[in-house]
């Protein structure tokens, strides 16, 4: 019988531990609250805040060193025509002229499939990455001459990525409904969304289980130019050591 109490006062000795240590790391409070955790969602919304504030501040910066540019360089009139042709080109200068305006949205949370269609997933009742750039490569096809997605100015190193339905450009995030706002040609980019495969998918799921889509001819517009940073980042191949 001897080892049967040793064992047994062995066992009650390291539940008292265990309760003993668990007493501790709680400290008297309930550790399966949210209270003692920071939500993702908080997380991602305050980083989110301040890289708009970055961004300000980056934009403000821009201009200042613009303005001291132009006044202490002493380009030609002829250099100077040509760095506003690039900056055109690289989209940080604002742009104006006729503009078409594209809006995706989730369908609403009742949806269910329209008659002589099969009954809805999940994914089929919400924007994907895919669709975006599906209206964003039709718009760059038709001609635009700038792009402006929610309240950012595309440009050629920006990259359209969503995570689940959620929208990160440019180290912001969104929700829908997603605004895709283009200047150019009004009738070349309309054409231009008419003519794409991929937007004709995407309007079949608009038909079947109501995703949001509206198109709209808004007359002259102008789109402000990018502020961010424009530093590119790459790799460079390492040569073998001879």
């Amino acid at each position: 019988m001897r080892p049967v109490r040793l064992l047994t006062a062995a066992v009650f000795g390291l539940a008292g531990l265990i309760f003993v240590t668990s007493f501790n790391t709680a400290k008297g409070t309930n550790i399966r609250t949210d209270a003692s955790l920071l939500k993702l969602s908080d997380l991602i919304h305050e980083r989110d805040r301040k890289n708009q504030q970055l961004g300000d501040t980056t934009a403000a910066l821009r201009d200042d060193i613009d303005t001291l540019v132009r006044r202490d360089h002493g380009a030609t009139d002829a250099e100077n025509a040509g760095l506003r042709a690039l900056e055109k080109s690289a989209g940080t200068e604002k742009v104006t002229g006729e503009s078409l305006t594209v809006t995706l949205n989730d369908a609403p949370p009742d949806a269910t499939a329209n008659p002589g269609y099969p009954e809805p997933q999940p994914n089929d009742l919400v924007i994907h990455q895919q669709d975006l750039q599906a209206v964003v490569n039709a718009l760059w096809a038709g001609g635009a001459r700038g792009i402006r997605v929610m309240d950012q100015r595309l440009i050629s190193t920006s990259a359209v990525r969503c995570v689940g339905n959620t929208l990160i450009l440019q180290g912001r995030v969104y929700s829908p409904p997603y605004k895709i706002t283009a200047v150019g040609d009004a009738d070349r980019l309309r054409k231009a969304v008419d003519d794409s495969p991929a937007i004709q998918n995407y309007l079949l799921y608009v038909k079947a289980y109501g995703l949001g889509w509206k198109l709209e001819e808004r007359g002259e517009e102008t789109l402000p130019g990018y502020s961010g940073t424009v530093d590119l980042h790459y790799a460079e191949p390492v040569r073998p050591s001879e």
